[in-house]
C-alpha cells in the first residue's frame, strides 16, 4: 500500500518516458535527410527518380524523355544507428552513409524538446577521367580526387501531429575541385518541413541555402524542393518538384544548375519499401508466450 501511494504521488509520468514518432514519414523529407531513421533490424529500399526539366517543352516531353535515378538500401543497426549505400546514374555515383539519432524528441517522462540527428555520407563517381567535370587537362586520375564528403547536424521538432520542422547546418567537401578560385570545403545550411494534410497525405518542402563568399558559384543554384508524401502501407510515395539532378548531398547542395523559378524543374518521385530482416523483441515475446503456457 506504501508503495501505491508513492505511485500516485510522483505520477506515472515520472516512471515512463514517450518519445515523438513519425516527425516525418521517411528517412529523407525529399533529397535531404529528415530527423528519422529506420528502426532496429529494418531494410529500407529507396528508389528516387527525377525527370529532365519540364520546360524543355514538347521536344522532350515536357522532361520525361529524360532520367536520372538513384537506387539505395538503408539499414537500421540500432534504432538509434542508420547505415546506407546508393548507386545514382548521375555522373555514375557510389555513395554511403552513417546516421546517428543523438538526441530525441520527448513527450512525457523526460524533457527533450527536440530530435538531433548526426550524418555524415561519402561519394564517389565512376566516370572515366575525360567525363569528371572537375579534372583539368593533364590532372592524374587519383581515386581520392573523386571522393566528396558531407557531415551535417539535423535537428528537428514536431511541432503537432501536423506540423513538423528542421534545420541542418552542414559542411560538404570536395577532394579535388575544378579550379583554385573554387573552395573544396562549402558551408550550406539546409531548411525541412512537413504539413499533414490527410490521414496517409502530407505537404513537404525543404531548401538548402549555401553560405556566400566561398569563391565562385555561378553556374551553381540552391536546392529547393517541393512535394507530396503518400503513405500506403509498407510503402511511402514521394512526389516531388525540384531544381536539382543528383541525389546524393554534394550534388544536389553544390551541383544544382537550374533555376527554379525559371523553369528548371525536375519532376519526380521517391519509393521506399521496408522489410523486417531481423525483430530485436521476437525473443522477448517467445519468451513470455512460454511463460504463459
Amino acid at each position: 500500500m506504501a508503495q501505491d501511494d508513492l505511485l500516485d504521488l510522483l505520477g506515472t509520468d515520472s516512471l515512463t518516458k514517450s518519445y515523438s514518432t513519425a516527425s516525418f514519414k521517411s528517412t529523407r523529407v525529399i533529397n535531404g535527410h529528415s530527423i528519422e531513421n529506420v528502426a532496429h533490424g529494418v531494410l529500407d529500399f529507396r528508389i528516387s527518380h527525377r525527370m529532365g526539366f519540364v520546360n524543355e517543352g514538347v521536344s522532350n516531353f515536357f522532361g520525361l524523355d529524360q532520367a536520372t535515378i538513384r537506387l539505395g538500401l538503408d539499414y537500421g543497426i540500432t534504432d538509434r544507428i542508420m547505415v546506407g549505400i546508393g548507386r545514382s546514374s548521375y555522373q555514375k555515383t557510389l555513395d554511403g552513409l552513417v546516421k546517428y539519432k543523438l538526441l530525441k524528441q520527448c513527450d512525457a517522462g523526460c524533457s527533450m524538446p527536440v530530435t538531433l540527428v548526426l550524418v555524415a555520407t561519402t561519394a564517389m563517381t565512376t566516370l572515366s577521367a575525360e567525363q569528371v567535370p572537375w579534372y583539368g587537362e593533364g590532372r592524374q586520375d587519383y581515386l581520392t580526387h573523386r571522393l566528396s564528403y558531407n557531415f551535417q547536424a539535423v535537428l528537428g521538432r514536431k511541432f503537432s501531429d501536423d506540423f513538423s520542422f528542421q534545420l541542418s547546418p552542414g559542411l560538404v567537401h570536395r577532394n579535388l575541385v575544378a579550379t583554385e578560385a573554387e573552395r573544396n570545403d562549402l558551408l550550406n545550411v539546409g531548411f525541412g518541413g512537413r504539413a499533414k494534410v490527410s490521414k496517409r497525405v502530407a505537404i513537404t518542402g525543404e531548401y538548402f541555402y549555401v553560405l556566400p563568399d566561398q569563391g565562385p558559384r555561378d553556374p551553381f543554384h540552391n536546392s529547393l524542393a517541393l512535394g507530396v508524401d503518400i503513405e500506403t502501407g509498407g510503402h511511402v510515395f514521394q512526389l516531388q518538384f525540384t531544381n536539382s539532378t543528383g541525389m546524393f548531398e554534394r550534388a544536389f547542395i553544390t551541383e544544382t544548375t537550374g533555376d527554379f523559378f525559371n523553369g528548371d524543374i525536375h519532376f519526380g518521385f521517391n519509393i521506399s519499401r521496408v522489410f523486417t530482416i531481423y525483430d530485436p523483441k521476437a525473443k522477448a515475446r517467445r519468451k513470455a508466450a512460454e511463460q504463459v503456457k
